[in-house]
């Protein structure tokens, strides 16, 4: 695979730099006050002529580019929220040379962290989160064994800028994942999981009222899971883990003896898998076992997030968000660790 070309890693200017329309000179600073500031000539002023056709096109052809191009991703991650973009940023930075397509059921990514608690608007991250906001810039008032950002939207609108710059990741959001994909290993009957199947969300949020509307899909290698734990589509891969982990329904059963009903031990992998079921809010255990229980769950894919707590039973933390950044850390970590046997074993089948 090409490396893809250098990502910018110096601070961007911060100068105004005059914009030109046609001969219509716009500044974007003035020393003028009292009344006097004039920022163009308004009255002049217009905008470069285009057809309406031309606006379709530099958006299809760039969408259907990247639908192309990210339909072989090295890596999926579901969910665009602290946690999910914590690993995308950590992931783009380490390694360039892959293919990072990150699914976002909702138009406007960032999961819960545009608020911090009850729609307040500062955010809470208990040390030593503050690493991670020292890394992507972020001012806050130190409070001892706890920092605060002025506004949770100060956190998610930088980390998400600073995730989209990066040349290797494409966000699709307003677009739903449905299902997994899977692949069981013919000698050891492992079944791990292998990509992930799309849709936009509106379809996938009509499928009872509609007649069958079918879905994309996305091969990858390693799959990220980081969908919550409330909404529509929260704990998706887990809840859709289980479901898959559970063996066909056998319908001669009730014809056999007794003896024969039992069911046969499953081999290590997907097969069997049960939820834990998240428990009520402890803060001070709920932020350590998130961050320390994420990991690649079943092979090829990855869980963290709040999405961890449905698969441990462990606690809910509210308004507290250093286990998001971190679990993203180590979900990054997980990803690259698992990466290159996942990829082996893709590369050996369909």
């Amino acid at each position: 695979m090409v490396p893809p070309t250098m990502i910018q890693t110096a601070p961007v200017s911060t100068s105004f730099s005059p914009i030109v329309t046609k001969d219509v000179q716009i500044k974007l600073k003035s020393d003028a006050k009292n009344g006097d500031v004039k920022f163009a000539d308004w009255d002049n002023f217009k905008f470069a002529p285009i057809r309406e056709s031309t606006v379709s096109r530099a958006m299809t052809k760039r969408y259907f580019a990247d639908l192309d191009k990210y339909t072989e991703s090295d890596v999926v991650i579901v969910g665009a929220g602290s946690a999910g973009l914590s690993a995308a940023y950590i992931l783009g930075k380490n390694r360039p040379d892959l293919k990072i397509a990150i699914i976002e059921a909702s138009v406007s990514p960032g999961g819960g962290c545009w608020l911090g608690g009850q729609l307040f608007s500062a955010m809470v991250l208990r040390k030593p989160a503050d690493v991670f906001l020292n890394e992507i810039g972020i001012e806050y008032d130190d409070e001892g064994d706890y920092v605060v950002v002025k506004h949770a939207a100060l956190f998610m609108s930088t980390l998400l800028s600073k995730v989209l710059q990066f040349p290797n990741i494409k966000l699709f959001n307003a677009t739903a994942v449905e299902d997994l994909i899977t692949r069981r290993d013919e000698s050891t009957g492992e079944l791990r999981i292998a990509g992930v199947v799309t849709n936009w969300t509106l379809v996938a949020l009509n499928h009872d009222t509609q007649s069958c509307m079918d879905p994309n899909t996305i091969n990858c290698n390693v799959v990220l899971s980081t969908t919550g734990h409330d909404g529509p589509f929260g704990a998706f891969s887990a809840k859709r883990l289980e479901k898959l982990g559970k063996a066909p329904k056998d319908i001669t059963q009730g014809f056999k003896p007794q003896a024969e009903q039992q069911q046969q031990p499953s081999a290590a992998s997907a097969d069997g898998f049960q939820l834990g079921g998240m428990r009520g809010l402890d803060m001070n255990k709920a932020e350590d076992a998130i961050v320390k229980g994420t990991r690649e769950v079943v092979p090829g894919l990855v869980i963290a997030g709040m999405e961890l707590s449905e698969v441990d039973g462990s606690n809910r933390m509210g308004p507290t968000f250093g286990a998001m950044a971190l679990s993203g850390v180590k979900a990054a970590e997980a990803v690259l660790n698992a990466f290159e046997v996942r990829k082996k074993q893709n590369e050996n089948g369909y």
